[in-house]
């Protein structure tokens, strides 16, 4: 994959080919650097499978909002770069986790590594990952940051399984759902933009200001995601449509759906989701549910409202290109819903 830098510009860029354009010198450091430390000398399945999930054309969204908040915060040093590092670092572990978890079989459009090598690797190689990430953390020498990514891993894994103990259960609320999506995306999207304030030495105000924007962020991009499980296509995806509803989640427009839909609903839900007995057709019906009740287009407006959340916390910081960035993304992360 060739640098960032040496891509050749869209002609008319987009809310996040801007935000790529200004941290694009960092952000290919980030690759050389994420490159070097996911190799191994003596297990090479280590790389083969580490390469195949991070260079298979991910956004690397959660990188690019440490070495953006970090810019954003007047930071001229060098370890938002290794942070940046760090964060893609555990989002792939956790990446290679949850597709064994949940059997998934695409991930990006490619075939997941669970399906080309095995679980076994695939859990070994995300344990690898998280050891990297750790490492690169330590040498930053900062505890608070060690802190913050070591508590963000820790809510990450809880909310993994939260989401599992969750899983086919049509009692859960919007209340568990929030703490699920707090946990398994929220977490790192928080811990992401406020290390970059923190390496920076910015006031706990700025700090708290950058935390707010990543976790908002966060929230917006895995209802945006929930959404476009029934409403969007697998290219905008990355996976296969529906997989949520094959495996059983309850995410918020089940929640939705359930709550608002008559018993003939209520049956189908129970039926397809509770005990799992699913069938031809069913995915046509559940969307037709999903449609009827509003659901999908009360989590598109939930959405909404949690990046409108975090374009408010930017107003902790001057005007600027980078601010301007930092807002259009939350824009972008809502508009794949479109």
């Amino acid at each position: 994959m060739p640098p960032i830098s040496a891509m050749s510009p869209d002609p008319a860029p987009g809310p996040f080919e801007r935000l790529v354009a200004l941290v694009a010198d960092d952000l290919d450091r980030v690759g050389a650097l994420i490159h070097e430390r996911m190799s191994s000398q003596h297990a090479p399945r280590i790389p083969e499978i580490s390469a195949h999930l991070i260079e298979a054309g991910g956004k690397r969204l959660r990188p690019i909002l440490t070495l953006a908040a970090a810019r954003l915060c007047g930071y001229e040093g060098e370890d938002h770069v290794k942070l940046a590092a760090t964060v893609e670092f555990i989002h792939s572990a956790t990446l290679l986790h949850d597709d064994v978890v949940d059997e998934s079989a695409k991930r990006r459009g490619r075939a997941t590594a669970n399906i080309l090598w095995d679980n076994k690797s695939s859990v070994l190689v995300g344990d690898y990952l998280f050891a990297r990430a750790f490492q690169l953390m330590v040498e930053t020498g900062s505890v608070r940051v060690l802190g913050i990514l070591s508590d963000a891993s820790a809510v990450i894994a809880e909310g993994e399984v939260l989401q599992l103990i969750t899983a086919h259960d049509l009692t859960t609320g919007l209340d568990r759902y929030e703490q699920v999506i707090r946990g398994k995306t929220a977490a790192l999207f928080a811990a992401a933009t406020e290390v970059g304030a923190v390496i920076a030495g910015r006031p706990e105000a700025e700090v708290a200001a950058m935390r707010t924007y990543g976790d908002a962020l966060g929230i917006a991009f895995q209802l945006a995601d929930d959404w476009l499980d029934y409403g969007g296509s697998a290219e905008s995806l990355g996976k296969n449509t529906g997989d949520d509803f094959r495996e059983g989640k309850v995410t918020m427009p089940v929640i939705l759906a359930v709550q608002r839909g008559d018993a003939s609903a209520r049956a189908f839900w129970q039926r397809t989701i509770a005990k799992g007995r699913q069938g031809e057709g069913d995915l046509e019906q559940a969307l037709a549910h999903l449609h009827a009740t509003g659901a999908l287009e009360a989590t598109r407006q939930a959405a909404r409202e949690e990046a409108a959340r975090a374009i408010a916390a930017l107003d902790a910081f001057p005007e600027g290109e980078m601010k301007t960035a930092l807002a259009d993304i939350a824009g972008f992360v809502v508009a794949r819903t479109v």
